[in-house]
């Protein structure tokens, strides 16, 4: 699928991210991560949220239970925890729930305080959360972009009532 900008930059910054979680390539994930985050955070919440979404619907075809949301979370927390230390399983939690269109993802301040999640928050754990829901599908990553892609220009080209 040919893409335009911006939609073309966040799927390299998505693909690049995704592919340094799977090798456990800290300073290349790092680097993605930084790069994923400078760019629109709405367009990258919109994508990465599509992304997880399809990838949960796959993955879970007869849909999600607590239990399965929590394998998620310590699969994906193990999987990272010995390269990338500061993986923060709440935010993972929040990904998974927002993708999921239950609430819009927030963290939580040293306060208490619900905040939205920073662009940096999405930009390094929804990567994570896409590298291992890839590797329980056993799919590549392409298609499940390019749907998301679809999705989200559909959804902008309906017609509002």
């Amino acid at each position: 699928m040919r893409l335009p900008e911006p939609a073309r930059s966040i799927a390299a910054c998505v693909t690049d991210a995704v592919a340094a979680a799977q090798a456990g390539d800290r300073a290349e994930f790092q680097e993605s991560a930084t790069r994923l985050a400078a760019l629109n955070p709405e367009q990258v919440g919109m994508v990465l949220g599509a992304v997880v979404r399809s990838l949960l619907e796959d993955v879970h075809p007869d849909g999600l239970a607590g239990d399965d949301v929590q394998a998620v979370l310590e699969r994906c927390v193990r999987a990272t925890a010995g390269w990338l230390p500061q993986v923060d399983p709440d935010v993972l939690a929040a990904l998974l729930v927002g993708a999921l269109g239950f609430h819009e993802p927030f963290r939580q301040d040293a306060d208490g305080q619900a905040r939205p999640l920073r662009p940096m928050d999405t930009a390094v754990h929804a990567p994570l959360l896409v590298a291992d829901l890839l590797t329980v599908s056993e799919q590549g990553l392409d298609g499940y972009l390019n749907a998301a892609f679809a999705e989200i220009a559909r959804a902008e080209t309906m017609e509002m009532p």
